[in-house]
């Protein structure tokens, strides 16, 4: 019994794996980049993420909420060629997702990134960890209108059980070792160091 105990322990460490992830794209559209705090940076970040999802062949999930009024997403992400489901509700989790989630195979983590981190990521990650899935927030690819928001949001979700992690921690994580077929690919996402988005003063007071 104990050594099964320790099992469940180490299984839920929270270890990404290639074969198990699916990258969420949520609501980065033009009427919110006057006003997202960062959100040049973010949507930069959630950019390398798709393109490492395409070198690793994770698949990405793509949201807009009210896209008639909101606008489309942003072409900087490089998402023209995915299937944006257009939502009103704050979770991505609308049926359309859902289904989609069972074609793949219900994988058992998810990568997440966008905006509004109080809104939006905060109930998409609730409605991933009631199903059982292990939700990873990509801090440094997600935020708020408000840093306030978007921090207390980061506290928020990682009471409720979500891993925090940053776009290149979780790039080298997926890959694991330098002898991995797709790491000098993945590399070239590295080759700048992330831009700061204004977690440290997070950060020191966790």
């Amino acid at each position: 019994m104990h050594h099964f105990r320790l099992l469940l322990t180490v299984a839920n460490i929270g270890r990404l794996s290639t074969k198990d992830a699916v990258l969420f794209l949520c609501d980065m559209q033009e009427k919110f980049r006057p006003n997202i705090f960062q959100f040049t940076n973010i949507v930069s970040n959630a950019a390398r993420l798709l393109q490492a999802s395409r070198i690793l062949g994770i698949p990405p999930i793509l949201t807009e909420q009210y896209p008639k009024g909101l606008g489309p997403t942003v072409p900087e992400l490089g998402a023209e060629d995915l299937k944006a489901h257009a939502k009103t509700s704050f979770t991505m989790m609308i049926e359309e997702v859902q289904k989609e989630l069972e074609a793949l195979g219900n994988p058992k983590q998810a990568i997440l990134c966008g905006i509004e981190a109080h809104a939006c990521i905060a109930c998409t990650a609730f409605d991933l960890l009631e199903k059982g899935i292990e939700v990873h927030i990509v801090a440094d690819a997600v935020s708020s209108r408000s840093q306030t928001d978007r921090l207390f949001a980061l506290s928020r979700l990682k009471q409720s059980g979500a891993y925090l992690t940053t776009t290149e921690a979780v790039l080298l994580q997926l890959v694991q070792d330098a002898k991995h077929p797709n790491f000098k690919e993945i590399q070239k996402l590295l080759a700048h160091p992330s831009p700061d988005t204004g977690l440290l003063a997070f950060f020191s007071a966790l």
